[in-house]
């Protein structure tokens, strides 16, 4: 398995603290996720005179506010104590490698940090708003739902197409990468200019490719958002209230959501598996004993 080793350096050692970590996001995003729904509940109650939907509101909220906070101030002590553990001891086996390959490694090391820290949180809150609406959606209207279920068939197609050009594009880029400490050695400008050209040119293609990408979604969500309101507006004189159409237009929302978020997954996934593949390669060249022999 590609990345194998960091993969497991960083589960066995900091097993605990990442899954307290997720467990803190996905309980704040339960509270964002049933945030919607009891707006439609308090709109629908204070019309009928009642209270009870808005302090459900309030609770849900609360419970969002908190969690968060916890969160986010407990990320910044364990994402910043994974990298530093990781980096010292990437950069003491393969002390013998070049000081590019290292100083690009570094920098890889980073990328692979950050993705725990912001990119795998956006997958679960694109899994939160794709999966959670298509649930409390039923609550509302199975058309909906339906109609939602039927857009993921051309989304798969488009990120799975989308998610080879972007493997490719990054593992050309980070072969550059990796050169750019003994480019700089030799002060050459000519040979300067032109390592910085080809690094332009990659990521004008990677950019190309994700716009292009773009295109292609919000073509798509636009359908899911216009033919979505067609179907509950149909039906909203029959039994939907003020409230549920609140509820249904918001998980809409956050259906298209979660959909905008996956070519940003894609991208990032494909910058990662490289990432782990090169720090995997250059680790089993120096030694092939397993990391943290001693799990702390």
């Amino acid at each position: 398995m590609p990345g194998k080793w960091v993969v497991q350096t960083i589960l066995q050692k900091h097993k605990y603290k990442l899954l307290l970590t997720y467990s803190l996001f996905g309980i704040e995003m339960l509270g964002l996720l049933l945030r919607p729904y009891f707006l439609g509940e308090a709109v629908n109650g204070l019309i009928k005179g009642s209270y009870n939907g808005l302090i459900l509101l309030a609770a849900a909220h609360l419970l969002w506010v908190v969690t968060g906070t916890i969160r986010h101030m407990y990320d910044s002590r364990t994402y910043s104590d994974i990298y530093t553990s990781l980096v010292v001891r990437l950069m003491s086996r393969n002390k013998n490698k070049e000081l590019s390959q290292l100083s690009a490694h570094s920098t890889l090391s980073r990328e692979f940090i950050d993705f725990l820290e912001f990119d795998l949180n956006y997958v679960i809150e694109a899994a939160y708003n794709i999966i959670g609406s298509l649930i409390l959606l039923c609550f509302y209207d199975s058309q909906v739902v339906l109609l939602c279920m039927l857009m993921l068939i051309p989304v798969t197609i488009t990120s799975y197409i989308y998610g080879k050009r972007m493997r490719r594009l990054n593992k050309f880029r980070n072969d550059e990468l990796e050169q750019q400490i003994n480019v700089l050695a030799t002060k050459n400008s000519i040979r300067i200019n032109e390592h910085y050209n080809i690094l332009r040119k990659w990521q004008i293609r990677i950019s190309d490719q994700e716009a292009w990408n773009f295109g292609v979604m919000e073509l798509l969500v636009m359908v899911i958002i216009t033919v979505s309101l067609v179907i509950a507006s149909s039906t909203s004189g029959k039994t939907l209230q003020a409230g549920d159409l609140i509820g249904i237009y918001t998980y809409i929302l956050k259906f298209v959501s979660g959909l905008d978020t996956v070519p940003y997954m894609i991208q990032r996934m494909a910058a990662l598996k490289d990432i782990l593949s090169r720090v995997e390669t250059q680790s089993d060249d120096e030694e092939k004993e397993p990391a943290f022999s001693s799990v702390a």
